[in-house]
């Protein structure tokens, strides 16, 4: 059996794949800061962030152009006949008012060979009124709009302070959705307190919410953040690189085959990670999740 979904010897459905069937070649995304903050960090933040979500997004004292062509550039040393996508990766990306989003991402929708936009923010930082103009740029360009999530558990959700609820998150997915925008949500494998049950209940949960695509992460410990406070205090298992791929595995068995994983684990700056360490070597963790499921002989989507 050859899994449909992919360009090479993956199992799952990739995002390569996904673009290259969509625009017929080679897209790439060009990570932006905007400037904007959070409202969640008027209370705290959630407990494992930085409060510099998009590490590896443009420089903050530049302006939108001048980071959109810098990074343009140095991508297209790899990919010189790429298609882009400008992707408002740091902070909440709708958290502002509905004049400044437009003319934040119009700025750059106007630029050469930019074929769509990708919005990362959270469910509760998205107006009615933004939501209206969300689905109107939908049917000029190619959007994407990232929504955090992490776990559907009640408990977790409090315990790393993310802010909002799963209703929350569960009807702006529905309202994204049924305006027919691409829905992409992320979540974090092996926070505190969670059995692979539960992580598996989060997967089989947005299985059945029909999200398009989803970013699968690896809970990591960053220097200056609350969470590396409370892990110096109160020592906690963090999986180790096997466990996180036997759950990733199967995550992935359970979702539809149709939707397409934007991300597969994380890979934070080694300056600032403080564990586990293995996530550094990022295609180590690609290659052997690959070879995992070429030994267990499993796909995407094989128990739905």
């Amino acid at each position: 059996m050859t899994f449909q979904y992919t360009l090479d010897n993956k199992r799952y459905h990739t995002l390569n794949y996904f673009y290259k069937q969509k625009f017929g070649q080679k897209v790439f995304k060009v990570s932006l800061n905007a400037g904007f903050l959070c409202p969640n960090y008027e209370k705290g933040g959630c407990i494992f962030c930085s409060h510099q979500s998009g590490d590896f997004a443009g420089n903050p004292n530049d302006d939108l152009i001048t980071q959109f062509k810098k990074i343009k550039a140095q991508m297209e040393h790899k990919w010189p006949n790429g298609l882009t996508i400008a992707y408002f990766q740091a902070g909440t990306n709708t958290f502002a008012p509905l004049p400044v989003l437009k003319e934040k991402y119009e700025s750059v929708l106007s630029l050469p060979n930019v074929i769509g936009l990708d919005i990362a923010t959270r469910s509760d930082a998205i107006t009615n009124e933004t939501m209206d103009y969300l689905e109107e740029l939908s049917k000029k360009t190619f959007l994407i709009v990232e929504l955090g999530l992490q776990s559907i558990h009640a408990k977790t959700l409090r315990f790393i302070n993310r802010g909002h609820t799963l209703e929350n998150f569960t009807n702006c997915v529905k309202e994204l959705k049924k305006r027919g925008i691409y829905t992409v949500v992320h979540i974090i494998n092996g926070l505190p307190g969670e059995t692979k049950e539960d992580m598996l209940e989060t997967v089989k949960y947005l299985n059945e919410l029909a999200i398009d695509g989803l970013k699968i992460h690896m809970l990591h410990i960053l220097k200056d953040t609350p969470l590396a406070t409370y892990y110096e205090k109160h020592p906690f298992h963090l999986l180790t690189k096997e466990e996180y791929i036997d759950i990733v595995c199967d995550e992935l068995r359970l979702l539809n085959p149709k939707i397409v994983i934007h991300r597969i684990t994380g890979d934070p700056k080694k300056e600032d990670l403080i564990a586990p360490t293995w996530l550094i070597k990022k295609f180590c963790v690609l290659n052997d999740i690959d070879k995992e499921m070429k030994k267990r002989n499993i796909y995407q989507g094989d128990l739905v």
